[in-house]
């Protein structure tokens, strides 16, 4: 697994860059870029907190196969994940945000 990021989906509102836990994200001629993809967590914040989907975390075999890709849509009272799998499906899981710790 690991994050990767579309440069022409980013805009450089350095978001991911304050979020990243392992200082692992930097902003590059305004657009983010990860320093080494090996040494990423899989924390998944910088994917939450991108505001234009920008970042994915493409998944290993047994979640999702070679090139399915996860990427999170952030509202007010929701957080949807949308997985893109190789073969064109598309599945989302929507949180309500105000139940999501009760688990």
């Amino acid at each position: 697994m690991s994050v990767r990021i579309d440069r022409d989906r980013c805009i450089g509102c350095r978001k991911c860059v304050e979020v990243c836990p392992g200082n692992l994200l930097i902003c590059k001629n305004s657009k983010a870029e990860i320093r080494d993809v090996r040494d990423c967590w899989g924390c998944t914040a910088c994917v939450k907190i991108c505001p234009r989907d920008a970042i994915h975390f493409y998944l290993a075999a047994d979640l999702g196969g070679s090139g399915g890709k996860l990427f999170a849509r952030d509202s007010q009272d929701t957080l949807t994940w949308i997985l893109k799998l190789p073969n064109g499906i598309e599945k989302q899981i929507v949180v309500d945000k105000n139940q999501s710790n009760q688990y």
